[in-house]
């Protein structure tokens, strides 16, 4: 559809396709297998590989921040580095300080709810695929380390027998079935695409969380005794794979830009967090 005359600004964020969710559940599945290589394998502990990893997330982080488009390589780079963080933060909380699952998913729970709130009064839009600001898009990426945090809290607690104690398999095929509900209320529901969007991102990490579990756990724990190295190693091989093909996809089909932002609550102009072109009459 052609562009009416005036200023836009170029897409961050990707559109919110299967794909997309393909990709995302890749992403937060080899966060588990890659937090439990980095703390676990490795032996450099919690706090230390969150301290490490913080501080690679920061640098990626800058430099998405400093893009003027999309970028799939970049942006699918920044979650995993978000997920594989989110793992030793959770396991720091809950295991390394002692606070315990459920103390860690409240923590990380009300963490995530004031960063949405935070968002939704600044005047942001927390439709994710139109965020168009700098601010909103920070935003955005600290929800994201609070929501793959909490959803490792959420898979250990369902799984772990400090927990509900139900099984790998079991949580996974429970948050498989809490999946569905929330793409069958996406269609056939009227329910917020938001509230749904946020639902789903988050039970996208603890089904992860179960899953890297099954494939880098020992038999005798309930998985395929992979281990967190030849388990990260087939996640990044899948990764790579659907971020080219969507790399290729955006080169065919550009993202169409998006108005310039405006604050929902004044309907005064914002800092764009993309490049901004001017579309001319013809």
């Amino acid at each position: 559809m052609p562009l009416t005359p005036g200023q836009y600004v170029l897409r961050k964020l990707p559109h919110i396709t299967a794909l997309f969710w393909a990709i995302k559940i890749l992403a937060t599945t080899l966060g588990e297998t890659a937090g439990d290589f980095f703390s676990q394998t490795l032996g450099l502990g919690t706090l230390r590989a969150a301290e490490l990893l913080s501080v690679i997330l920061v640098l990626f982080l800058a430099i998405q921040l400093r893009a003027n488009r999309f970028h799939p390589a970049l942006f699918w780079l920044v979650v995993v580095l978000t997920s594989t963080l989110g793992t030793t933060i959770s396991d720091f909380i809950n295991y390394t300080s002692g606070l315990g699952q459920v103390t860690g998913a409240l923590i990380l729970g009300s963490g995530l709810a004031f960063v949405l709130l935070i968002w939704w009064r600044s005047g942001q839009t927390l439709d994710v695929e139109n965020v168009a600001t700098l601010s909103g898009e920070v935003l955005f990426w600290i929800a994201v380390v609070f929501s793959n945090s909490l959803g490792t809290s959420t898979g250990d607690y369902l799984a772990s027998d400090q927990g509900l104690g139900v099984g790998l398999l079991p949580a996974a095929l429970m948050l498989t079935a809490a999946m569905l509900v929330l793409l069958a209320a996406h269609y056939l529901t009227r329910i917020n695409a938001m509230l749904l969007f946020w639902i789903a991102f988050i039970l996208t990490r603890p089904w992860g969380a179960e899953v890297g579990n099954i494939l880098s756990f020992d038999r005798d724990r309930g998985g395929l005794g992979w281990g967190d190295a030849a388990a990260s190693a087939v996640l990044v091989a899948g990764l790579v794979v659907l971020v080219g093909y969507q790399t290729l996809d955006t080169r065919r089909h550009p993202l169409e830009p998006l108005p310039l932002p405006m604050n929902r609550h004044t309907g005064g102009p914002q800092r764009p967090n993309g490049k901004v072109i001017t579309v001319s009459a013809n």
